[in-house]
């Protein structure tokens, strides 16, 4: 039997892309472990969507041969996909090289690894790689559904395209099944991801609904495509997910701007498990970094849409993202995206310098903004978010909310949980601390990774939530046992 280890980076994408591996793998016969010292081989599955990015997973690669000399190091994602030809030469510790574009040919490559061969396979991209999860990177209770691969908005900026390639979406039937799959065994918060869930059922070869190809949403515009009253094919989707039965939370992570599907607003209206949490990923608030950026919108659309967002859902949750230091900015450009985040409002945003990938357009754009520009200007907006997101936090106290517990912190006096409400996405937000009466049967039994309880929100601080615990709740009679394992639990076991 061949002991395997994988260490993850990179997005929740390449987390599906390192279960599937897992799944694969463990089919084979070989045995997922959580000791590198004591694996065979050592997968780094590798992000290289900027630069620093890239770096980390190189590091890991090094570190990983320096470290465990006697493994076999196998270099899997995003970094092997983009650089294997280039990286193979350069990088003499991975003792092999796997793209991410077709997951399941990564069965050819592990005889001729562990024969001491060094094989180099970057597999033709085709569709969304998909399949059986058994193990489950994500904390009990929730996983991520992957329904777009790819895209081909070509922001200047964004390498993507170049990594992932163009946009292919799942069948419907595919994902509904999924979904209806991963509740049964027990996943109570769903994740839909993609690069830009907007874009669903609009690839060159897209027919999800055996319909035919979709067309973008308008901007702008009220959610129905060009030219057309045709709903839009996520509008569609989330409208036969509402129809399964059953207790789970549906959250939609990553929708570009520029073609909102405003049709999904009174879906989402109609059915409360569609968590009104909206990751919109803006870049910029200032026309000019807007265009450059190859983005259809304005400053003014986008507040637009955030208020339209807000006038459905008045308590809806916003998370966005913005690339400071892109060439071109000046001091004028980065003080419209200032106003334009103090405008919208955000409760989350990330905040991250222009990082110059090769081979796409900004490249070799002029007008290049120092590093330690792109960092100031960074850390600025960070200072605004994190004030936005405070008073956004506090608005949220004295409520009751339901919570997806996800782990056990051990307190001396008093139970201690960590967990997430509807308004916090897995990894990127904050957390809800839950308060806990360690003596009271009820409470010790119902607070347990993978459950959901009803908690009072007592304060508040920069990022979390004080909360104490108020009730069970039914839901968790209806969650069955789950036949899913979950590599957070079984690392701190040491299993």
């Amino acid at each position: 039997m061949i002991n395997f280890f994988i260490d993850q980076h990179g997005c929740a994408k390449n987390q599906v892309d390192g279960e599937l591996i897992i799944s694969r793998l463990s089919a084979m016969g070989m045995k997922q472990i959580f000791d590198p010292s004591l694996a065979d081989v050592i997968i780094v599955n590798s992000c290289g969507f900027i630069e620093s990015a890239k770096k980390e997973s190189i590091d890991a690669v090094i570190s990983a041969k320096r470290n465990y000399p006697d493994a076999k190091i196998l270099l899997t994602g995003c970094l092997a996909e983009r650089y294997a030809d280039s990286l193979k030469d350069s990088l003499t510790e991975a003792d092999g090289f796997f793209g991410n574009g077709d997951i399941s040919k990564i069965d050819t490559i592990i005889k001729p690894l562990a024969a001491g061969q060094r094989p180099v396979l970057v597999p033709e991209q085709k569709g969304v790689c998909c399949g059986d999860r058994p193990m489950i990177l994500s904390y009990r209770g929730s996983a991520y559904v992957k329904i777009t691969e790819g895209c081909s908005n070509c922001c200047s900026f964004c390498a993507i395209p170049l990594i992932r390639g163009k946009l292919r979406s799942r069948p419907a039937d595919d994902i509904v099944k999924e979904i209806r799959r991963l509740t049964d065994d027990g996943v109570y918060e769903i994740n839909l991801i993609g690069q830009d869930l907007a874009a669903y059922g609009t690839g060159e070869s897209d027919d999800v609904f055996g319909t035919g190809r979709f067309e973008l949403p308008r901007i702008g515009g009220s959610g129905g495509n060009c030219g057309t009253d045709k709903p839009s094919a996520l509008s569609v989707l989330l409208g036969r997910i509402s129809a399964l039965k059953g207790v789970f939370v549906v959250r939609l992570l990553y929708i570009h701007p520029d073609h909102f599907n405003r049709d999904i607003l009174p879906v989402m209206q109609r059915d409360a498990r569609l968590l009104p949490y909206f990751d919109i990923p803006f870049q910029a608030g200032d026309d000019g970094l807007i265009r450059a950026m190859n983005r259809k919108g304005s400053a003014k659309e986008y507040e637009r849409l955030a208020n339209d967002i807000r006038a459905a859902f008045p308590e809806a949750a916003l998370r966005t993202t913005f690339l400071t230091g892109f060439p071109g900015e000046t001091d004028e450009a980065a003080g419209n995206t200032q106003e334009f985040l103090r405008t919208i409002r955000s409760d989350w945003s990330g905040c991250f310098p222009y990082s110059r990938e090769e081979d796409t357009p900004a490249y070799t754009m002029k007008n290049r903004v120092t590093q330690k520009t792109a960092k100031e200007r960074a850390a600025a907006l960070e200072a605004i978010q994190s004030e936005i997101t405070k008073e956004r936090l506090a608005e949220r106290c004295g409520k009751e909310y339901d919570v997806l517990v996800e782990e056990l912190v051990k307190g001396e006096e008093e139970g201690l949980a960590i967990g997430r409400a509807w308004f916090q996405a897995p990894d990127v937000d904050g957390s809800v601390v839950i308060r806990y009466d360690l003596d009271d049967e009820v409470q010790k039994n119902a607070v347990q990774p993978g459950r959901v309880v009803r908690v009072y929100a007592d304060s508040s601080g920069e990022v979390d939530i004080d909360a104490h615990f108020v009730s069970d709740l039914p839901v968790n009679k209806k969650l069955p046992g789950s036949p899913l394992q979950y590599a957070t639990e079984l690392s701190q076991d040491g299993e």
